[in-house]
């Protein structure tokens, strides 16, 4: 990657580890994009996150994980990738209790049969720790997420949208199939009141996921 890409007040140390990382969505991607589309959806995410994130020591990391996500879900969308598994995206607001749950629960129940993602129409700055605690408890781990928000071709990468108190500002595209959970937000919550949010939001995952791996009739 060609550091003149990159913007003038991005460390040097970021600059190199964002060119490994773009030599490795470069091989994941053969074929399907080219270097400089690859180059600009890393650049773009990892903007997303430099005006929000106050450790900037995971930028880099943050940004290769969005930009696969989101360059996955591109390839869906164009008809570039040959993965029928169905997609689901949870979206609240700050991206940092609910959805973050939701998402926990659905990668550790569906495993390798479905792909889960997630976020935020105002997303946070970290992921709220009581839900990460929460989650902890019961052998899920999700202190290595991160509040992202929404893209256009994550939403229309979707089967199924799963809101959770963003309002009308969840994005709404023909086509998909919509739920709105209603689940009360844990932020500022102890631990002893996230408990609750966190099997409701359990229940809920494993309702979805009988009917969406349903043998076809």
């Amino acid at each position: 990657m060609n550091t003149t890409h990159f913007h003038d007040n991005i460390p040097e140390l970021h600059v190199s580890t964002l060119r490994s990382s773009s030599l490795l969505l470069q091989r994941d991607f053969d074929g399907m994009y080219n270097a400089e589309t690859i180059e600009r959806f890393l650049i773009s995410s990892y903007d997303e996150f430099g005006g929000r994130i106050t450790n900037d020591t995971y930028l880099p990391m943050f940004a290769e994980r969005f930009a696969r996500e989101r360059l996955t879900a591109l390839a869906k969308v164009e008809g570039k990738s040959t993965d029928e598994r169905p997609v689901v995206l949870f979206l609240c607001t700050h991206n940092a209790g609910r959805s973050q749950m939701a998402l926990g629960f659905f990668r550790e129940l569906a495993g390798d049969t479905a792909i889960g993602l997630s976020g935020g129409s105002e997303p946070g700055n970290a992921v709220n720790p009581a839900a990460v605690a929460a989650m902890g408890e019961i052998g899920i781990d999700i202190s290595r997420e991160f509040p992202k928000p929404w893209t256009d071709e994550i939403v229309r990468a979707a089967d199924v949208v799963i809101t959770m108190g963003c309002g009308d500002a969840c994005p709404i595209f023909p086509g998909k199939r919509y739920e709105d959970w209603q689940i009360t937000d844990p932020a500022g919550f102890s631990i002893d009141d996230v408990r609750p949010v966190r099997e409701e939001i359990r229940q809920r995952v494993e309702n979805l996921l009988v009917e969406l791996l349903a043998p076809a009739k």
